[in-house]
């Protein structure tokens, strides 16, 4: 079976040019629950260049969707068996003002849009 990727290496992906946060941002926490952009933030701001896209878009959905422990593996399998949306989609790139880095090896962090 095929499996896609996520992944880019040396790569910037800057704010959307229609986002309306002149700064980064983090996401607002919602009580019922966590959105994808409270978990993508909290992962890349707690441990930045630890974890590449398709480890951080797969453990949100796993997280979401309450993927038991045992399925992980299989289920990762299936989710990258057809093309996934990489983190130009992401909230944090289009609303909430950050831009998404890939070092050499593929790992990511958050830059603030109001950075130099």
């Amino acid at each position: 079976m095929k499996q896609h990727t996520t992944n880019y290496f040396n790569t910037l992906i800057t704010v959307a040019e229609d986002c309306k946060a002149l700064k980064g941002e983090m996401p607002p926490v919602k009580i019922d629950k966590l959105t994808v952009a409270n978990l993508q933030f909290d992962r890349l701001i707690k441990h930045p260049n630890k974890i590449n896209s398709d480890d951080l878009i797969f453990d949100v959905f796993a997280k979401r969707n309450e993927i038991l422990e045992d399925d992980i593996e299989s289920e990762r399998t299936k989710f990258y068996s057809k093309g996934q949306a990489c983190l130009r989609t992401s909230p944090l790139a289009k609303t909430y003002g950050w831009g998404i880095y890939y070092d050499h090896e593929g790992k990511i962090r958050l830059i603030d849009s109001a950075s130099e």
